[in-house]
């Protein structure tokens, strides 16, 4: 089969379906592959922060955004007090609202309700249970993609442009031309689920133990746990046993203690290999990636999908026009990376400041920043100067640079 589109969406994630979305609502033909069958997947982190609200609110969609089941988190804590004790060191209710607040929202649910707004466009459409297998090129541009269904049906969809919003396994990272960048981490995380009580902490809880760091999600009937540990060292942790991690776990976290033999089984902790990376060019003629295929984020500030629906809006911003035209140059690409690589170059050297002068040390059994006065100094400010939570607040927010949808998707 041999279809045509404007614009070929490679990958049905949040970064995806905004940008199919914005395109669509301005006359766009669009036409976006998602290889699974539905979104009903386990993802990590399901956060939806006050830069996407605020697009959300742009786009007409706020009334029935909050209609979703969710849980508002407005703050972050870290076991910095002397003794241990839970220090705010982010409160995101101090920014202007009215979305100074981060909404837990199960992802799934968000991208029926963009799917569900993008069908209504004439101009849009879902290709589920279709994957992407390879890039057509002739003369050295990108001229679509090569596809298979879930039934073993191939075929070729060409395009003006495609974009690769298929996260860090994108088929366009296996283009050499595009010069993957590797940064090192430290660890890996394991996820998994613990009940949540009436009298446990609010919001975002962090936690320290014995080679690992914990950071907890308040998710209202659960607490979505991550707990870090050094790189490459999963399956000999999970051979000491499943006991041994929850009694580590339970002396980090005193206060779940009594829910310490509520994982049954290895099977409920999932293994995340944490990778952070970039390509050097996003783009080249007739392709550009966004989000995790342009720049794979550590969990650390919790920020990738933010980001990587930032990197959507600024796309469909520059790239209305061109694709109205029917004619996008390699300039038209290159300027959606120059306006979007210095925010996520910034947001990776701090997430690697933190992997090496806060999460190496503690996993190592050494104190954070060097020295356990910093980790002091640092809770002292915090708690004597609650002003200081606005730089973390505002970042964890609005990330590095806010971005803004162009006028023909607003509703």
């Amino acid at each position: 089969m041999r279809e045509r589109t404007t614009c070929c969406v490679v990958g049905g994630g949040p970064a995806g379906m905004v940008l199919g979305l914005l395109l669509a609502r301005a006359g766009v033909a669009v036409t976006v592959l998602e290889k699974h069958g539905d979104f009903l997947r386990d993802f990590r982190g399901d956060t939806v922060h006050p830069s996407t609200l605020a697009l959300l609110d742009d786009l007409g969609l706020a009334e029935s955004f909050a209609r979703l089941p969710q849980r508002r988190v407005n703050t972050v804590q870290l076991p910095l007090g002397a003794d241990g004790s839970l220090v705010t060191v982010s409160d995101i209710s101090v920014l202007p609202g009215p979305y100074n607040y981060v909404a837990m929202v199960p992802q799934w649910d968000l991208l029926d309700l963009l799917a569900d707004e993008a069908r209504k466009e004439p101009s849009f459409r879902l290709r589920m249970s279709t994957e992407a297998t390879s890039f057509l090129v002739e003369r050295g541009r990108v001229t679509g993609v090569r596809y298979r269904t879930s039934d073993g049906r191939t075929g070729e969809l060409r395009a003006t442009l495609t974009v690769a919003c298929d996260g860090r396994g994108s088929l366009a990272r296996s283009r050499p031309e595009l010069r993957l960048r590797q940064f090192t981490c430290p660890m890996d995380a394991w996820w998994f689920r613990l009940p949540r009580r009436a009298g446990d902490p609010h919001g975002l809880v962090g936690g320290a133990g014995d080679g690992f760091l914990t950071a907890m999600i308040d998710r209202g009937e659960y607490w979505q746990c991550a707990a870090l540990i050094p790189k490459g060292t999963d399956a000999e942790r999970r051979a000491a046993g499943l006991e041994r991690f929850m009694v580590d776990f339970s002396a980090a976290v005193p206060w779940l203690a009594d829910r310490a033999h509520a994982l049954r089984s290895w099977d409920e902790v999932k293994m995340l290999d944490v990778r952070l990376d970039r390509l050097r060019h996003w783009h080249r003629p007739g392709l550009l990636c966004i989000g995790d295929a342009a720049h794979a984020m550590s969990p650390v500030f919790g920020i990738g999908i933010n980001l990587a629906v930032q990197d959507a809006v600024a796309a469909a911003r520059h790239l209305v026009e061109p694709l109205r035209r029917g004619a996008v140059g390699l300039a038209d690409v290159r300027a959606v990376q120059r306006r979007r690589w210095p925010t996520a170059a910034a947001t990776q050297t701090l997430q690697r400041f933190a992997h090496a002068r806060v999460i190496a040390p503690v996993l190592a059994g050494r104190p954070p920043l060097g020295n356990a006065r910093w980790a002091e100094r640092v809770s002292e400010l915090f708690t004597t100067a609650p002003w200081f939570r606005r730089v973390p607040a505002y970042f964890i927010g609005y990330g590095a640079m806010r971005e803004r949808p162009p006028a023909e998707s607003v509703r």
